[in-house]
C-alpha cells in the first residue's frame, strides 16, 4: 500500500514539474531581452500600422492663483505652462521606448513617407514632440549633420488651436457647448455638484480664485500638484483638502466631463477617432499615400481622457505626463485587419485593453461598428445648432428673438429712408444730387 501511494506522489511531483517547466519556457518565449513581456507576441497578426497619441511632458503651471506664495514668474524661469528639462527628458525616453517597441515596424533612419507628426499649437505639445523624437530617430550614418550633437530636425506639423476639430478640438461648435450647458444645468449634475459645494467654497475663500465647478477645482489642484512636486512648500490651507479623497476624485472626475454623453464624445473625440479608423481603412485597403507606418499626436491630458472616455475604457485619473495611447493595426494570415489599444501611463509595460464587446484585438469592421455612435458623419454640420436641438422655451425664444430682430431690422431702415428723404428736401436741391 505505501509503495503504490508512493508511486503516485512521485508520479504527480513529475507532472507539475513537467507542466512548471513547460509553463516557464511559455513565460520566457513571451519577454523581450530586457526581460519584459513582448506584447507583440501575444496579439494575432503581422503589425502594420500604428497611431500613437501622447500628453505632454512635465510643465510649469499654467496660472497660478491670486493668493499662491509661488505665483511669481521668478520662480519659474520658464514661463507659464511651459516645458522643463525633466519634461524634455521624459519624451526623450518615451521616444527611445517607443524605438524599442516598433523596432521590426519603423527603420530607424527618418523619412517622411514612413511616420507624420501633428501637434497642437501650444509650446509644450510641440517641444514634446521634439524631445520625443530626438529618442526616436537618434541621426545615423549619413543623417548625422554635426558630431557634436546627436539631433536631426524633423518636421512637426501643426494648425492653429481655433481651426483644429481633430487634435486640439478647439474649431467652434455651437451643439457642442449647447451640449455641455444642458449637461452642467441638469437636475442629475447639479447634484453632484452641490455634493462638493464645502469643498468648492473652501478653496474659494482660500486661493482667492472661484472654484465653481469640477474643472475649477482640478486646475487648481493641478497648480498644487506642480508645486508639491518641485518640492515648493505649500501654504498650510491646503493640507485640509490637497491629496484628499475629495479633491482627488474631484479633479480626476473633470476629465470625463468634456465627454461624458456619447453625444459630447462625438462632437469632442469623434473627429479624431475619425481621422484615425479612416487611416487604419485606408492602409489594411492599399490606399493609404505616402503608405506609412505611424502617426504621431502630440496632445494634452485632456484628449488623452476624451479618447479614451469614447472608447468607454477610461477609468476616472489624471492623466499623467507622458501618458500614450497606441492604437495598433495588425493583418492576420487571412488578411484581415485587427486593431488592439493599449494604455501607458506608467513605467511598466502596456498591456492591451480590452475593447468591450470585442476583446483585446479587434475585428476593424466590428470595432468601426461598435463606435458608429462616436463617429460623425459631417461634423461642421452637426455642430450647427439648430431649434430641433433647443427646449420648447428655448425655442420659441430664439425665434421670438429673430422675429424681434428682423422688425428692429426693418424700422431701422425705414426710418433710415424716411430721414435721408426728409434731409434732401430740407437742405438739398436737385442739381447738388444730380
Amino acid at each position: 500500500m505505501w509503495n503504490d501511494l508512493g508511486q503516485r506522489c512521485l508520479i504527480l511531483i513529475s507532472v507539475v514539474c513537467v507542466l512548471s517547466f513547460g509553463l516557464a519556457n511559455a513565460l520566457n518565449g513571451f519577454a523581450n531581452a530586457e526581460g519584459y513581456p513582448d506584447i507583440s507576441v501575444t496579439l494575432p497578426g503581422q503589425l502594420k500600422f500604428v497611431h500613437v497619441i501622447y500628453r505632454h511632458g512635465d510643465r510649469t503651471p499654467v496660472d497660478p492663483y491670486p493668493t499662491d506664495p509661488w505665483g511669481d514668474l521668478k520662480n519659474w524661469p520658464t514661463g507659464w505652462g511651459q516645458l522643463t528639462n525633466i519634461g524634455k527628458q521624459e519624451h526623450y525616453d518615451l521616444g527611445k521606448w517607443l524605438r524599442k517597441r516598433y523596432s521590426s515596424l519603423l527603420p530607424s533612419k527618418y523619412s517622411d513617407d514612413d511616420i507624420y507628426i501633428q501637434s497642437t499649437d501650444v509650446d509644450r505639445t510641440l517641444m514634446s514632440a521634439q524631445s520625443n523624437l530626438a529618442g526616436l530617430y537618434e541621426p545615423q550614418g549619413e543623417d548625422i549633420w554635426n558630431s557634436d550633437i546627436k539631433w536631426q530636425p524633423i518636421p512637426v506639423h501643426t494648425i492653429p488651436e481655433k481651426q483644429d476639430p481633430i487634435l486640439a478640438a478647439k474649431a467652434p461648435c455651437p451643439a457642442y457647448d449647447y451640449e455641455l450647458e444642458s449637461l452642467e444645468s441638469s437636475p442629475e449634475f447639479k447634484t453632484m455638484t452641490e455634493k462638493h459645494r464645502d469643498l468648492f467654497a473652501y478653496l474659494s475663500k482660500k486661493s482667492g480664485r472661484s472654484v465653481k465647478t469640477f474643472v475649477d477645482a482640478q486646475y487648481l489642484n493641478n497648480t498644487l500638484f506642480i508645486e508639491n512636486l518641485y518640492n515648493m512648500t505649500l501654504p498650510e490651507w491646503t493640507k485640509k483638502a490637497y491629496g484628499g479623497e475629495e479633491l482627488t476624485y474631484v479633479a480626476n472626475f473633470a476629465f470625463a466631463i468634456s465627454s461624458y454623453t456619447r453625444k459630447l464624445a462625438r462632437l469632442k473625440a469623434g473627429p479624431l477617432l475619425k481621422d484615425i479608423f479612416q487611416r487604419f481603412a485606408d492602409k489594411s485597403s492599399g490606399r493609404l499615400v505616402p503608405d506609412r507606418l505611424m502617426w504621431v499626436y502630440s496632445a494634452h491630458d485632456t484628449t488623452i481622457s476624451n479618447v479614451l472616455n469614447a472608447l468607454k475604457l477610461f477609468e476616472l485619473h489624471s492623466p499623467p505626463y507622458t501618458a500614450c495611447i497606441m492604437l495598433e493595426l495588425r493583418v492576420d494570415e487571412i488578411n484581415m485587419p485587427l486593431v488592439s489599444i493599449l494604455y501607458k501611463n506608467t513605467t511598466a509595460e502596456p498591456l492591451p485593453l480590452d475593447i468591450p464587446g470585442c476583446g483585446p484585438s479587434c475585428p476593424l469592421k466590428k470595432l468601426v461598428d461598435l463606435y458608429q455612435d462616436v463617429l460623425p458623419v459631417d461634423w461642421e454640420r452637426e455642430c450647427k445648432l439648430s431649434t430641433m436641438m433647443m427646449t420648447y422655451e428655448e425655442a420659441n425664444l430664439g425665434a421670438a428673438t429673430g422675429i424681434i430682430a428682423i422688425a428692429l431690422l426693418f424700422t431701422s431702415y425705414g426710418l433710415m429712408i424716411y430721414y435721408r428723404r426728409r434731409n434732401y428736401k430740407l437742405y438739398t436741391s436737385y442739381s447738388q444730387m444730380a
